[in-house]
């Protein structure tokens, strides 16, 4: 990562070399939903130091990569197919177990803490509604949207047009999955900031730790899913559409 200056927009610094995300995450720096912002102004935001930021991806960079020194995953190579499969089985999966886990804990710790941490009453709340969301959200991604995405695909390199769809251009339900990526993606941020950035209390006990690393693990976890669609499967499903309908 050598060659990544302070121009180059976030997404794509993690798009070219996933070792980033870790250093993004580190600094509080959004590469999936505002992946758009180039380094400087996403250190802005987050207030980190760029000079400081380019050093560590230089670092990580240079790092080997885990794994038996495998190369990090190149996902922006894959086809859109094996992008799903890997979404599905990776993130959508963990998502699945993750509130089956995590949503009767947040609320066994508001109902025992709620009263001396009534920041814990609100956590509960605002998880229950990330679960809702998430698991309307996966139902709708794997039911029609990445069937659509593999039939561009499949269209695609039949050289035919686009299959019919009830929701015309792709771009559509796109719009509507990153709407809600953005939904989740800022009721975690209100839990972090409910939790002190998952800072437990010294008097929490060992379900309320638990839990808040559960809850964090799920937002680094989200992170990841929500910028392997936003800025690699999106992008590929809108050049596909595109290829197609020359293909009339």
């Amino acid at each position: 990562m050598n060659s990544v200056t302070a121009s180059v927009p976030v997404r794509d610094i993690v798009i070219n070399d996933y070792r980033a995300a870790a250093v993004f995450e580190k600094h509080g720096i959004d590469f999936c939903c505002g992946g758009a912002k180039p380094l400087a102004a996403a250190c802005q935001d987050a207030g980190a130091d760029p000079a400081t930021v380019l050093q560590e991806l230089a670092a990580a960079g240079r790092a080997s990569a885990p794994a038996a020194d495998s190369p990090a995953p190149s996902f922006d190579s894959w086809d859109p197919g094996t992008l799903i499969d890997y979404i599905v089985a990776t993130h959508h999966a963990y998502v699945r177990r993750a509130i089956a886990t995590i949503l009767p804990h947040t609320q066994k710790v508001a109902a025992k803490h709620g009263e001396s941490h009534p920041e814990v009453v609100e956590i509960a709340s605002v998880f229950e509604a990330v679960a809702q969301e998430m698991t309307h959200h996966m139902m709708k991604e794997e039911h029609i949207l990445f069937p659509y995405i593999r039939g561009l695909a499949e269209q695609a390199r039949a050289g035919r047009p686009a299959p019919p769809s009830p929701f015309g251009t792709v771009r559509n339900p796109i719009r509507m999955m990153e709407f809600e990526h953005e939904s989740a993606g800022n009721a975690m941020r209100r839990i972090r900031a409910l939790s002190g950035d998952y800072t437990p209390p010294a008097d929490a006990c060992t379900t309320f730790r638990a839990t808040l690393e559960e809850l964090r693990e799920f937002e680094l976890d989200l992170h990841q899913h929500v910028h392997l669609e936003n800025n690699i499967l999106h992008p590929k499903a809108i050049a596909l559409e595109g290829q197609t309908v020359s293909a009339e």
